[in-house]
């Protein structure tokens, strides 16, 4: 089992452009809240062995074991200011992009807004955060985690879906060169819908949304708008919220 630490140098090595700037640290409470105190540039990108207080969308915690998983954030600057709710419909698709070719298959699908499904359950989830005058994007993936290591029945890791191993190292290079050259399609202008519909689970489906407010609602997934939105086939709009997949 590949469980090589992660390493400023080698990561660098991998990297397709000096568009980001790397630093691995052993242990952080989040990396989000590394960004806010010791770094804040754009293109600036910290990751974790382990992280003792992680979190998920909706304030939930993100739990992994040390060495198994990706544990990262970067922050952004965007161009555009319109559109905003797009950026983790990006993470979303820069990461199950990523791992299908890393796999060499279709097996890794998007969840409305950003989780990255597999068959065997879930393997990576975002958080983006608004900050200053940009987003941080905070990344999960599990990638060489063990049954018997998952936090949760639900999860589920690259290795348990594809029984391939990789190098954390690699695979992070590969993830910010992906998140890199949707982000910018997008910062310019592209439409991307394209590209995300290409890799939705979700869209086509009849889905429960659940608010934050714990009201529901129920439709058929039929799209995402101009600001990342989730639509249904009623018209109506999702903008936050919990999104379970009925059929």
């Amino acid at each position: 089992m590949i469980r090589a630490f992660l390493d400023e140098e080698v990561i660098s090595t991998h990297l397709a452009s000096n568009y980001w700037r790397v630093r691995v640290l052993p242990e952080v409470t989040s990396t989000q809240e590394i960004l806010k105190t010791e770094l804040v540039s754009n293109g600036d990108c910290v990751v974790a062995e382990f992280q003792s207080a992680g979190r998920g969308r909706l304030d939930r915690k993100f739990d992994s074991a040390p060495h198994v998983a990706l544990l990262f954030s970067v922050y952004i600057e965007p161009l555009r200011v319109d559109a905003w709710g797009w950026i983790p419909l990006i993470a979303g698709t820069a990461v199950a992009r990523t791992l299908n070719k890393q796999s060499q298959s279709n097996s890794f699908l998007t969840k409305w807004p950003n989780d990255v499904l597999a068959a065997s359950g879930k393997v990576s989830g975002v958080l983006c955060e608004r900050y200053k005058a940009g987003i941080i994007v905070g990344i999960g993936v599990n990638v060489s985690t063990q049954v018997d290591e998952l936090p949760v029945e639900s999860a589920s890791s690259i290795f348990i879906e594809s029984g391939i191993e990789l190098d954390r190292n690699q695979l992070l290079a590969a993830l910010l060169a992906e998140f890199q050259e949707l982000f910018e399609r997008w910062d310019s202008g592209e439409d991307l819908t394209s590209s995300y519909r290409a890799l939705s689970q979700t869209i086509g489906l009849e889905v429960r949304v659940i608010a934050p407010d714990s009201s529901e609602r129920t439709g058929i997934a039929i799209g995402v708008d101009t600001e990342g939105r989730l639509k249904l086939e009623s018209g109506e709009l999702v903008s936050v919220g919990d999104v379970v997949h009925l059929r």
